[in-house]
């Protein structure tokens, strides 16, 4: 039963993309066509939705990315904002807006909102001491200071964050910092913040996060409490930077807000821009209405880097400032791998969208189909062309575009394309048929109101494999002979499974959609779960292919081109490789209980350098582990985490704790530690043989 109907509208945000580079599949997968395929579904149902994205312009590595350019930081978002716009169009995802946070209507309401916080007296004021540039006399952007990492020595870390162990950095953590304007050591000195209180509203976030338990991804729901639990402390939300938007205080000259102050209300700011535009009012899209609080449903599709961004600092903003309602959820994704590697936009390990449209013209939805069906909904997935080409020829080709090809095909063989009854209007007469179809959709209904989007094209899919296997068993090329009207009646059952299948297939592949919708003669748009009939005499259009398959040469080269960059980008390393244990009997390999799982909460030990305490949902039960991997992974960043586990492991009590098992951890020659995992989303508690 569909549950949309419990509120009027829907506010509907992606992740507003960074202008300075291109799109690539990872960022498609986590926020912007889980997002799409939502927002296609919700206006078939005939929902009032608005669909917010646009350019997040702001913040220091934009005027990195433009000294490094030789140019200015305008023409660097000018560049990447209309690339990625266009980008977006030609794929097809479907923003009611994209705009950009350089609009003076974003500035604007930007501004708006730091000055209510300020005279409700919500900032703290503090001093504290920040990395100066002397030659350049400028205080340091964290993204403008590089130095060792303390975690993995890496020499080239930035001082927010190490890129090769993703450790999360404060600048001063760094060992021999260097300011990247001057190449020299900079000095430390006072300067002056406005801080988010988030200690003080922990309280309320509390409350507020347990209330999504349920409801929300166990991923994002976890994470949330893990930052939670290891204590919240004010955030700075301004900046001494020279890119940006005014801190409006005359006290404040020469600071800009913080990009995580302003990037969030650009949702908010485009949607104003969009009523204007429109002639509709902005704020029934996202202020509370008397008598009507819950009658907006405001949520965030992102990906997991962005978790805490939207579920503890954007609300946290929201309910200082009091007039705004809060996201009811927030279906973060988690990362997209990309040929058994991170995708990675500084070693130019990508699929870049703007590439794949140029040189796969026409095949938007091929991709569409193949990223839903990998999407990483609560564990990492990867991509890979050898599984882009087995999708498209195996499923969409031999399952979905053979079962349309074949029904068209014989209707125009056996009618000449003309549907005619006697009975006048021509409806689905197999009740079996019927039923099926009526599960399919309620299925298919329940799996995108719970953003279970995989799911969701599964069973679409399974309407394609009943309507073959309805064929198959029919025969209609037989029966033409010995009993016509069977014949026919067959076929127009086809075109009935066909008809769903299209109006189905719109959220996901709508260019699909549209095609079969014309082959059939039927309207370009049905809504979802629309009753359908054919009038008697009624003339389909000519059959066309669907699908093309994808030959061989063609991922070769797709294939030949990552590992042409990823040679470009290589850095030579001797690597040492353990030497083999000595041989077991394989009775003590079967007396190992291994398990799949899931890691639902992860914090700190007290007083140890190395160990996390994990909670693990092992599809057993739910137990606690003492994991030595702290000096590898944060452990708000490994929630959601899928893992494998020796479950009777004998406990033994590990800092005043019982661990309950061991998960499994590969090790390299540096002693850098990696999840083993299995690759596919299985069920915990799946045995590892």
């Amino acid at each position: 039963m569909s549950q949309l109907n419990k509120f009027k509208r829907y506010t509907i945000t992606s992740a507003l993309p960074y202008a300075n580079g291109p799109l690539h599949i990872g960022h498609l997968a986590g926020a912007y066509l889980p997002a799409d395929i939502f927002v296609r579904y919700l206006r078939l149902k005939k929902q009032d939705v608005v669909y917010i994205c646009g350019s997040d312009e702001h913040g220091a590595a934009i005027t990195i990315k433009a000294k490094k350019e030789g140019t200015t930081p305008q023409a660097i978002i000018d560049k990447y904002h209309n690339q990625i716009k266009s980008s977006f169009e030609e794929f097809g995802i479907a923003f009611d807006i994209y705009h950009r946070t350089s609009s003076p209507i974003h500035h604007d309401l930007s501004q708006e909102f730091f000055l209510n916080l300020y005279e409700k007296d919500e900032f703290i004021e503090r001093f504290s001491e920040q990395y100066y540039d002397e030659d350049f006399n400028q205080f340091l952007a964290d993204r403008y200071i590089t130095g060792t990492c303390p975690n993995c020595s890496n020499p080239s870390a930035y001082g927010d964050q190490c890129e090769r162990c993703g450790t999360s950095l404060n600048p001063t953590d760094l060992i021999n910092p260097i300011s990247t304007l001057s190449g020299k050591s900079p000095v430390l000195r006072p300067t002056k913040h406005w801080y988010l209180p988030l200690d003080k509203y922990q309280p309320w976030l509390e409350q507020w996060i347990d209330e999504k338990e349920g409801s929300w991804k166990v991923n994002v729901f976890g994470q949330c409490k893990s930052w939670l639990k290891s204590g919240l402390q004010p955030r700075s939300m301004t900046r001494d930077l020279d890119w940006g938007i005014d801190v409006p205080l005359e006290e404040a000259k020469g600071k800009k807000l913080y990009v995580w102050m302003d990037a969030p209300i650009g949702y908010i700011s485009a949607t104003k821009q969009w009523a204007l535009d429109n002639g509709k009012d902005w704020k029934l899209y996202w202020k509370k209405q008397e008598n009507e609080a819950d009658d907006t449903c405001l949520i965030h599709f992102i990906g997991k880097d962005n978790i805490v961004f939207h579920c503890i600092t954007f609300p946290s903003i929201l309910h200082a400032h009091g007039e705004y309602v809060l996201p009811q959820n927030v279906p973060a994704n988690e990362f997209l791998n990309l040929e058994g590697d991170k995708l990675s936009t500084s070693r130019n390990h990508a699929v870049w969208l703007h590439e794949y449209l140029e040189e796969f013209p026409g095949k938007q939805d091929e991709l569409r189909y193949v990223l839903t069906s990998i999407l990483p909904e609560t564990s990492d997935s990867e991509f890979t062309w050898k599984d882009y080409q087995a999708r498209v020829n195996n499923e969409l080709v031999a399952i979905l575009g053979n079962f349309v090809n074949r029904v068209m095909i014989l209707m125009h063989k056996f009618y000449a394309g003309k549907v005619e009854s006697e009975s006048g209007k021509i409806r689905l007469t197999d009740g079996y048929l019927n039923d099926e179809l009526g599960i399919f959709y309620d299925s298919i209904e329940s799996s995108l109101e719970n953003y279970r989007f995989r799911q969701g094209l599964q069973s679409v899919m399974d309407i394609a494999r009943l309507g073959n296997k309805y064929l198959t068993e029919k025969e209609p090329w037989k029966s033409i002979k010995t009993d016509p009207e069977e014949a026919k009646d067959a076929l127009h059952n086809c075109l009935f499974i066909i008809a769903h299948l299209a109006t189905c297939l719109q959220p996901f592949l709508p260019g699909t959609a549209k095609k079969i919708f014309g082959m059939v003669n039927l309207p370009a748009e049905l809504d979802f779960a629309a009753e359908i009939t054919l009038e008697n005499g009624h003339q389909l259009n000519e059959p066309a292919l669907l699908f093309e398959k994808v030959e061989d040469n063609v991922i070769t080269q797709q294939i030949e081109k990552l590992n042409n960059k990823k040679q470009d980008n290589a850095v030579v390393e001797e690597i040492t490789i353990t030497p083999a244990k000595d041989n077991i009997n394989y009775e003590s390999f079967a007396a190992m209980d291994i398990r799949t799982g899931t890691i639902l909460t992860a914090e700190k030990v007290a007083k140890t350098k190395k160990l996390l305490k994990l909670t693990i949902d092992t599809g057993i039960d739910q137990r606690t582990v003492v994991s030595g991997i702290a000096e590898f992974y944060e452990p708000e960043a490994i929630i959601g985490q899928k893992v494998s586990i020796l479950v009777n492991l004998e406990p033994r009590e590990i800092k005043g704790i019982l661990s309950q098992g061991m998960i499994l951890m590969a090790e390299n020659s540096e002693g850098k530690l990696s999840f083993v995992a299995p690759i596919d989303d299985l069920h915990n508690g799946s045995v590892v043989r």
